[in-house]
């Protein structure tokens, strides 16, 4: 009789618009074979070089409506004017393959996965100044003035969240914060708790330099 397969680990990264998740989690997910993104849903139109269900599944308004009424998400939520959404049944059949599965989402989805999910683990991404925070939004090259600034604004609510998170990562240095994120995945980051002093100084920080 074969034993039962070992149900896989549910991670959940969040940041402020800007902070480097994304990178960070592209990274590491291609040096990570045991982990398994899971590809969210959203009604914002794609970016250039964005593949439909590679980056995002991009869907109307009309589909991502009736997925909510269907019971179909795990967490939803609506940021900047646009709806994303994580499918609770792609999570749970890679979680019960005994895959390890990396949720890319905001505070609000991730609060929601704490509450229907709590087994499962989060980190949260810090930009290491304000002005960094401004200069990588700046860079991407794909949002007007208007958008910057109000990303820069909701950023002071993003960075209020960051205690509610197990662990923190401080992307002051990309090739530092993936090795970071490798050794919390692998379960050595016992000294990379959010509740370090060093990241509850620098939150305190970005939030007086960050308007509200």
């Amino acid at each position: 009789m074969s034993e039962a397969m070992e149900r896989g680990n549910l991670w959940v990264v969040s940041a402020p618009s800007g902070a480097g998740k994304t990178s960070l989690v592209r990274e590491l997910v291609a040096h990570e074979p045991r982990l398994s993104f899971s590809i969210s849903y959203t009604t914002r139109p794609p970016r250039e070089g964005e593949v439909n269900g590679r980056d995002y599944v991009f869907v109307d308004e009309d589909r991502f409506v009736a997925m909510i009424d269907a019971g179909e998400f795990l967490e939803h939520a609506q940021v900047f004017g646009n709806r994303y959404g994580t499918a609770r049944g792609q999570v749970d059949r890679e979680l019960a393959e005994g895959h390890d599965v990396l949720l890319e989402i905001d505070w609000q989805g991730a609060r929601q996965v704490r509450t229907m999910m709590p087994e499962g683990r989060s980190i949260f991404v810090l930009p290491p100044s304000r002005e960094e925070l401004e200069r990588r939004l700046r860079g991407r090259g794909t949002d007007s003035d208007g958008v910057i600034e109000r990303r820069l604004r909701e950023a002071h609510a993003e960075l209020l969240q960051w205690s509610e998170f197990d662990y923190a990562v401080i992307n002051d240095d990309f090739h530092r914060a993936l090795a970071d994120m490798q050794r919390i995945v692998a379960g050595e980051g016992s000294n990379l708790k959010a509740s370090r002093p060093a990241v509850g100084e620098l939150a305190e920080r970005l939030l007086a330099e960050t308007p509200e």
